[in-house]
């Protein structure tokens, strides 16, 4: 079953947040993740702005903890630090 890891992100400090989607997207790279959004324009319908919106397609939950936990990721993590805000989940797929 697809799982899909959602995130919503308030970016703070744009040049570090730079470094952070560049070892993001090695990191995605390495594990084969479908990217089905990544930024771009929104419009709230309802509730408050959530900025920035990432949306990750995995073949199922055990994938996407693994790509989270992997070292590749940490690295990434570790550079956004301090950069942004993040509000992250992984959901179950239908």
């Amino acid at each position: 079953m697809p799982a899909y890891l959602i995130a919503h992100i308030d970016v703070q400090k744009p040049a570090q947040y730079e470094q952070y989607r560049t070892l993001s997207t090695l990191a995605m790279r390495a594990h084969d993740v479908k990217v089905l959004v990544r930024g771009g324009e929104a419009k709230v319908l309802e509730g408050k702005d959530l900025k920035r919106t990432v949306i990750m397609q995995f073949p199922s939950m055990k994938a996407a903890q693994a790509f989270y936990d992997s070292y590749q990721y940490r690295r990434a993590r570790n550079a956004r630090e301090g950069a942004a805000e993040v509000d992250m989940t992984i959901v179950q797929g239908l």
